[in-house]
């Protein structure tokens, strides 16, 4: 859209800085990692310290919890909220919205991981290697990207209760980042990418917004339609 000769950004200005500031914390993360920086070394310093093995207590507990970030449970379960919130609005959007959320999710880590192709730290070989490009899939962390996107788009959606939501998904995301670094299946660095990927995935979203309403708008047409034609 043109104003006074001009192209309006379809962003906030504050929402165009925050994307740029995370775009540029993804990039700084992942060169550190290709570079092999204080990065990667610390990785290795988490990794064989063990955390899973100086607290074993916690083991159980965070076995179960970090199911939360698993893109299947947690699909099953924001989606049928999000069918709910339909139900409620009388709107196809909530369905929608978490639908594109996940496909540009699923498309932009998925797209990364097979680039990288990092192998986690169970099954690194190399200490003091990135272990880049041995045919893995753990950077940046899945599970954390997911958390963040799932739970932050149930609070994007929330409506009144946006505040209380986003809180619940920074706690989800931090807490499932943090249990997968104690469990060893990702590194420092994977979780670190993996919160700014979801985060990225939640300031693209409202660009979609145009596009949702017109796919939104017209199932309501048709299942308007296919009601009165009962």
């Amino acid at each position: 859209m043109r104003v006074h000769g001009r192209i309006r950004c379809p962003l906030s200005r504050g929402h165009t800085i925050a994307f740029l500031v995370a775009a540029a914390c993804y990039a700084a993360v992942l060169a550190a990692v290709l570079t092999g920086s204080q990065l990667v070394r610390l990785d290795w310093q988490v990794a064989l310290f063990k955390p899973y093995k100086q607290w074993p207590q916690l083991q159980p507990v965070l076995d179960a919890f970090v199911i939360a970030g698993q893109r299947g449970p947690t699909t099953l379960a924001a989606l049928a909220w999000a069918c709910w919130r339909g139900w409620r609005t009388r709107s196809p959007r909530p369905p929608l919205v978490l639908g594109v959320a996940l496909l540009l999710l699923n498309v932009s880590v998925g797209a990364v991981k097979i680039l990288t192709g990092r192998v986690g730290p169970h099954y690194a070989q190399t200490p003091g290697s990135a272990e880049l490009f041995h045919g893995g899939m753990v950077f940046p962390s899945g599970h954390t990207a997911n958390a963040v996107v799932v739970w932050g788009t149930v609070a994007y959606l929330a409506g009144r209760h946006r505040r209380t939501g986003a809180l619940i998904a920074c706690v989800m995301a931090l807490g499932i980042g943090l249990t997968t670094v104690y469990l060893g299946t990702h590194w420092v660095s994977d979780v670190l990418s993996g919160w700014v990927a979801g985060v990225l995935v939640l300031l693209v979203l409202p660009l979609f917004e145009p596009l949702i309403a017109t796919v939104s708008a017209s199932v309501s047409a048709r299942a308007a339609m296919y009601s009165m034609g009962r």
